[in-house]
C-alpha cells in the first residue's frame, strides 16, 4: 500500500476509534481532546538511551489525563509462538506542563535490553492504551501493536565530554577584553574605552587576556568561548581571509599557545570560534574566482548564481544574509570540506584547544557536520562541539554532530518573565518545560546558557540597570539546568544596547565597576562549583505562583538537593503551608543557606526582589 495512503488510512481509523470510544464510555468532549493531544515516537526526544541500562521513555498528552503507567517487556519471551508477551508496568511521572501539553516520564532498564511497551491511560474512571497503532480498547490488542525499541547500543547514548556539565563559561571578544601589547595597535586604533562602532579597532590582544586571567581566576571561571582569531579584516573577525594564520593584532602564535598554556594551567579551557558557513571576501579563493571568473579552480568553491560577479543590487552569489563581504562556503564540495577539516586538525593538534563553536552552524549541510565531528573526536575524543543555533536544534543533537548548541531560547525565556512584568510565572514555568522537553537528559545538561552575547544587548541593559532583578536573573541562570556563560564585562554589570554598543571594552578602572554585582557573580559560581553535583542533577518545578510572583525548584542529586526560591515581588514572601509540605514531606527540614552558610529549622520569610538558595 502507498505509504500515504496508509498514513492516512490509520488516522481515519484512529479517529473512528476515538468516535466509538467516546461513545462507548459517555466521556465527555473535554475528556475526548485528552487523547487527541496523545503523542509518542519511539525516537529521540520521546524514546532513547540515556545509558548503558536505560531507556528514558516520554509521552506528551492534554493537561486533562489523570494518570499514565507504561507497560513493557521483551517479545522474544513469548513462548509457543504466543503474542502476548510477559509484560511489567510501572506508573509514569509527571515532568509538568506548557502552555498545551503535559509530559510524562518514566525510565526503562529491560533485562535483555530490548524493549516492547504500550501506554496505559486513565481519565474520569476510563482506561485506554495506546500503542503504535494508535488506541485500542483491548489491552491484548495494544500488546501486539505495541511500540518497540529493538536493541538499546552504548554506542548510541549521547555523550558529551564529562567536563562540560561542570563548566563556568565566559565569552570574550578579543578585540575589547585588553590592549596588552600596544606595538600590535591596528592603524587608527581608538582610546580604550571610547565609544565603538561597526568599523573601530582599539587593540585587544591575546597579551591583554594573559594580563588579565587572574581576574577569571577570581571569579571562577573554568571555560572561555573566544570568538574569531584568525586573520580578517574586521574588527569581529567573522569575515576570514587566512584560516591557517592569526590575526596579527592579536599576536603570534607563540603568544597564543602561551595563553593557552596559561589558562590550562589555572584549570580554564578553552573554545575557538569556527566560521566554516561563509569567508570574507579577501579569502584567497574567492578573491581569484572575482579575477578568473567562470574559467576559476574556485568556482566551485562558492554558490554563484552568474558571472562576472557583482555585488549590487544584492550579491550574485549566496551569502551569509545578504552581507558581500561574506560569501557562503559550499562544503558539500569535496575540496572546500578537506581544506576545513585539515584547519580543524592544525589548531586542535597544534594549540591543544578543548572546543569549537561553530557560527552560523544551521545553515551548513548535515553531511558536513557529520565529518567535522568525526574528524576532531577522532583527534580529541574530548573535546567539546557547541553549534550556534537560534531556534530548536534538535536535528543536530542525535549524538552524530553537536554537543550543545547556543540556548538562545531559553535567553528570550528569561528576558520575557524577569525584565518585564508582562509574563507571569506560570507561564515562564510553562515556557521552560516546552524547552526541556526539546531535548534529551543529556542534551540539557550541557546546554550552553547565556544571557549576552556579542550578537545581543546585555543583560544589565534588559534589566533596566536594575541590579535587583538581575540578581534573580542570575540566581536562576547559575541553578537551571545546563552550562552558563557569562559575556565578559557583565560581571561588573557592564551596559549595552544591540551591537555596536554590547562590544564596548572591557572596564578595567575598579572605580568604575559594579563590586556589589562582582561579588555576588563571585558567590554564585562558588555555591555552583561546591554543589557541582546536584547542580548536574535532576530540576523539579515546584510551584510557580502568579499572586506570589514568585518560583521555586528543586535541584536534585543522589545525595543532596537544592531548594531555589526566587521572589520577583516587593513584598516578602512567606511560604505557605502547602508548598512546605511539599518539601518537607521528601527532605527533613534542616536548611543550609547557601549564600550565608547559616542553618534553618523551618524556611525564613524571602526579602523583596531577592533569591535564596538552601541546601539539604
Amino acid at each position: 500500500m502507498n505509504l500515504a495512503l496508509k498514513q492516512n488510512l490509520n488516522k481515519v481509523l484512529n479517529k473512528n476509534l476515538l468516535r466509538n470510544w467516546r461513545q462507548k464510555a459517555n466521556v465527555h468532549v473535554m475528556n475526548s481532546k485528552a487523547l487527541e493531544a496523545v503523542h509518542h515516537i519511539p525516537s529521540f526526544p520521546y524514546s532513547y538511551a540515556h545509558d548503558k541500562e536505560t531507556l528514558h521513555i516520554f509521552l506528551r498528552t492534554n493537561k486533562n489525563v489523570e494518570t499514565v503507567s507504561i507497560v513493557y517487556g521483551d517479545f522474544y519471551d513469548c513462548e509457543n509462538g504466543n503474542e502476548i508477551w510477559p509484560h511489567a508496568s510501572q506508573l509514569m511521572e509527571s515532568r509538568g506542563r506548557d502552555d498545551i501539553f503535559e509530559y510524562w516520564f518514566a525510565p526503562v532498564s529491560p533485562k535483555h535490553r530490548r524493549c516492547k511497551y504500550l501506554f496505559d491511560l486513565s481519565h474520569a474512571s476510563e482506561e485506554i492504551y495506546y500503542c503504535e497503532d494508535g488506541f485500542q480498547y483491548s489491552k491484548k490488542d495494544a500488546l501486539i501493536t505495541a511500540f518497540n525499541f529493538p536493541f538499546l547500543h552504548e554506542i548510541d547514548v549521547f555523550s558529551p565530554p564529562k567536563w562540560v556539565s561542570k563548566t563556568v563559561w565566559y565569552q570574550i571578544f578579543p578585540e575589547r577584553f585588553g590592549n596588552g601589547d600596544e606595538k600590535l595597535n591596528p592603524k587608527g586604533v581608538m582610546k580604550w574605552g571610547e565609544e565603538p562602532t561597526r568599523n573601530n579597532f582599539f587593540g585587544g590582544d591575546f597579551q591583554g587576556i594573559i594580563d588579565h586571567v587572574d581576574h577569571l581566576v577570581d571569579l571562577g571561571i573554568t571555560g572561555i568561548y573566544m570568538t574569531p582569531i584568525f586573520k580578517a579584516h574586521s574588527n569581529h573577525k567573522y569575515d576570514t581571509i587566512d584560516y591557517m594564520e592569526l590575526d596579527p593584532q592579536f599576536g603570534t602564535k607563540e603568544t597564543f599557545k602561551k595563553m593557552i598554556q596559561i589558562l590550562h594551567k589555572n584549570n580554564i579551557r578553552i573554545m575557538l570560534d569556527a566560521v566554516f558557513n561563509h569567508s570574507g571576501e579577501h579569502f584567497e579563493p574567492f578573491v581569484e574566482l572575482k579575477k578568473e571568473g567562470e574559467n576559476s579552480k574556485y568556482k566551485d568553491w562558492f554558490f554563484v548564481k552568474s558571472f562576472p560577479i557583482t555585488y549590487t543590487p544584492r550579491p550574485n552569489y549566496d551569502c551569509f544574509g545578504f552581507f558581500g563581504q561574506m560569501p557562503k562556503l559550499n562544503t558539500s564540495n569535496k575540496e572546500v570540506k578537506d581544506y576545513l577539516l585539515k584547519v580543524v586538525e592544525y589548531w586542535t593538534k597544534e594549540f591543544d584547544i578543548d572546543g569549537w563553536r561553530l557560527d552560523v552552524a544551521n545553515e551548513i549541510d548535515h553531511s558536513f557536520w557529520r565529518e567535522f565531528r568525526n574528524h576532531v573526536k577522532t583527534i580529541n575524543p574530548d573535546i567539546f562541539i557547541l553549534g550556534e543555533v537560534w531556534s530548536n536544534g534538535s536535528k543536530w543533537l542525535l549524538g552524530d554532530q553537536f554537543d550543545s548548541i547556543m540556548n538562545y531560547p531559553l535567553q528570550k525565556a528569561v528576558l520575557q518573565f524577569f525584565c518585564s512584568d508582562n509574563t507571569l510565572p506560570s507561564t515562564f514555568a510553562e515556557k521552560i518545560t516546552k524547552l526541556r522537553h526539546w531535548y534529551s537528559e543529556n542534551v540539557n545538561k550541557v546546554q550552553f546558557n547565556l544571557l549576552s552575547s556579542h550578537d545581543t544587548a546585555r543583560i544589565f541593559t534588559e534589566c533596566k540597570n536594575n541590579a535587583d532583578i538581575f540578581k534573580l536573573i542570575s540566581t536562576f541562570h547559575f541553578t537551571y539546568i545546563g552550562t552558563p556563560c557569562i559575556y565578559y564585562g557583565d560581571e561588573i554589570a557592564m551596559t549595552g544596547k544591540n551591537d555596536p554598543d554590547c562590544r564596548k571594552c572591557m572596564e578595567w578602572d575598579k572605580a568604575k565597576q559594579n563590586k556589589s554585582v562582582f561579588q555576588f557573580m563571585k558567590k554564585l559560581i562558588a555555591i555552583r562549583k561546591k554543589y557541582t553535583e546536584i547542580f548536574e542533577g535532576d530540576f523539579r518545578l515546584i510551584d510557580a505562583n502568579d499572586k506570589d510572583n514568585s518560583l521555586i525548584y528543586l535541584r536534585n542529586s543522589k545525595s543532596q538537593s537544592a531548594l531555589v526560591i526566587i521572589n520577583k515581588n516587593n513584598e516578602k514572601l512567606v511560604l505557605n503551608k502547602e508548598i512546605v509540605s511539599k518539601v518537607s514531606d521528601i527532605y527533613p527540614l534542616r536548611l543550609l543557606d547557601a549564600f550565608t552558610d547559616e542553618i534553618h529549622e523551618q524556611f525564613p520569610p524571602i526579602e523583596p526582589f531577592s533569591a535564596n538558595i538552601f541546601i539539604f
